[in-house]
């Protein structure tokens, strides 16, 4: 007799990425697909990450994450946001930021506990939420800015409301939250007991003159917060799988304890090279870089039928194809796969509801040569 089990994650098959990618490589399309960099990253970070691993820093650090590296993020942290937080008490290093956030989650979340998540959403959200018995509360951002719509927030609050989700700058749309919003947000939880996540992994990458808001400069609402941050997308070294959770004291022990039997610790070298790296805030231009990119494939694009849609950050521009096809996302998108060999994401493939507004996600963190490549082939449909 076959051993049957019952699925925790019942709903779930696989993910558009694997779709997309799948169907990409049958037909040698240039992917725009996943958000990953095709450029290297920082020699002078590969060296010292190859002489920590020279210097025999190959064995265990501490499971919480390297001190040093540690100490430099909390300074990081003051510099960038104005916040003092403790090294020792406040910081985790984490294998990646999806980890880091799905941690988060599993540490405050009981069966029946409701999450209010903003849709379009980055898809480890509601399985996350779902697999630890949460019950996931969407909301749709309103098209085409994807702003918050904070009367909906007041109104979808319960007394079962345990954690609100936030993502700035925000994937997939590259939207970004407002000191207007964090007010809102600060008086929606004030007085509660709701935990908020803040997935803050493209911190560095917001354009056009827009500054990152982040809920580390806000005393009243990081104190009831976890924040979470990605090495590989501020290092461009995505396949680290690095990242790091910021939270009080008393939030981030309930954290450790989760983590500590998930993950004993993450991968030594790296975190001696980034604690010797990061106070040389190569950082600071990484924005800059990205937003020439960006204004390429934008420029690239201008002749095309596809219209862009207002984005402030992150590796992502939306395109509205309203006025090519009436295609749902994802047929439309499999269709530029074979038609034009270019491969995006369908936008509603990130709302649990799947809403659909006729746009798809392009990643332009690539090669002017791609981009420039890619671009002409989308200004033939």
């Amino acid at each position: 007799m076959s051993v049957t089990i019952s699925s925790k994650l019942p709903s779930v098959g696989t993910t558009i990425f694997t779709k997309i990618n799948g169907i990409s490589q049958q037909y040698n399309a240039i992917n725009l697909g996943q958000g990953f960099p095709d450029f290297p990253m920082d020699e002078r970070l590969v060296a010292l990450t190859n002489k920590a691993m020279k210097d025999g820093h190959n064995q265990y650090v501490h499971g919480n994450g390297l001190p040093a590296l540690r100490e430099v993020l909390a300074d990081k942290i003051n510099h960038l946001y104005g916040s003092k937080v403790s090294s020792t008490d406040e910081i985790t290093v984490t294998p990646g930021a999806t980890y880091a956030l799905y941690t988060a989650i599993t540490t405050i979340i009981q069966p029946g506990d409701e999450v209010i998540i903003f849709e379009p959403a980055y898809d480890s959200y509601v399985p996350n939420i779902e697999i630890n018995g949460g019950v996931v509360v969407p909301i749709s951002l309103e098209f085409p800015h994807y702003n918050i719509n904070w009367e909906e927030v007041k109104q979808k609050v319960t007394a079962q409301t345990r954690a609100i989700m936030i993502n700035s700058p925000h994937n997939p749309t590259g939207a970004i939250l407002r000191d207007a919003d964090m007010q809102e947000l600060i008086a929606i939880t004030r007085d509660t007991n709701i935990v908020v996540i803040s997935d803050e992994v493209y911190e560095h990458l917001v354009y056009d003159g827009r500054k990152q808001v982040s809920v580390l400069s806000y005393p009243e609402l990081y104190e009831r917060s976890f924040v979470c941050f990605s090495f590989g997308k501020t290092y461009s070294c995505t396949g680290w799988k690095l990242g790091y959770s910021v939270a009080p004291a008393a939030l981030m022990a309930e954290f450790r304890k989760v983590h500590q039997y998930n993950c004993f610790t993450c991968f030594a070298p790296a975190q001696y090279a980034l604690a010797e790296f990061i106070p040389e805030k190569s950082y600071e231009k990484l924005a800059a870089d990205l937003q020439e990119r960006k204004d390429f494939f934008a420029g690239e694009m201008t002749s095309s039928r596809f219209k862009a849609l207002p984005s402030y950050g992150t590796y992502f521009q939306l395109y509205s194809y309203d006025t090519i096809s009436s295609e749902n996302e994802y047929d439309f998108a499999v269709r530029v796969i074979k038609e034009a060999g270019v491969a995006a994401i369908p936008v509603s493939s990130f709302y649990k509801t799947k809403e659909e507004h006729s746009v798809l996600r392009f990643c332009f963190s690539k090669g002017k040569d791609l981009l420039g490549e890619a671009a002409g082939r989308l200004r033939k449909l």
